[in-house]
């Protein structure tokens, strides 16, 4: 009787990156060419103005910015032909620009830095502390009061 056959596997070349996997490497491939379009494009703009816009896209031959406010808007017209004479340049089609009132991500601001526990911080979990049952949640409190203890 011959062997039991072994089950057929693909060969397996490892984990993939996820953007090197079909619709994915598709979108992140368009998302650098639009960065790298709104990067030229913006450099083109004078310096209050290049910071208040973004290139968005480009759809049939216009391309798309977008502004916090009308009067960003605005500008952003003023300057339609330099931005067209700059698209062409670079080996965009490009015919018209449109501007789209929207307003710009906010960037997080970053959080405080951890403060230290104060003398009188430490005192009150370990006043808490003593009138806990459970052990575990006890000592947790004693951790922290002993943080406040330990200077840096």
């Amino acid at each position: 009787m011959p062997p039991p056959s072994q089950p057929s596997r693909r060969p397996t070349r490892g984990l993939k990156s996820i953007a090197d996997v079909g619709p994915v490497a598709k979108l992140a491939h368009k998302a650098r060419e639009l960065d790298t379009l709104d990067r030229q494009l913006r450099a083109t703009l004078p310096a209050p103005l290049r910071d208040h816009v973004r290139f968005a896209d480009i759809r049939d031959g216009r391309l798309v910015f977008l502004a916090p406010s009308s009067a960003w808007a605005s500008r952003v017209r003023l300057y339609q032909a330099q931005i067209l004479e700059a698209a062409r340049a670079i080996g965009t089609r490009a015919y018209s620009v449109a501007v789209k009132v929207a307003p710009l991500p906010v960037e997080e601001p970053a959080p405080d830095p951890l403060k230290p526990l104060s003398a009188g911080a430490a005192r009150h979990l370990r006043a808490a502390a003593a009138s806990l049952s459970d052990p575990t949640l006890r000592d947790l409190f004693l951790g922290l009061a002993d943080v406040a203890d330990k200077p840096e």
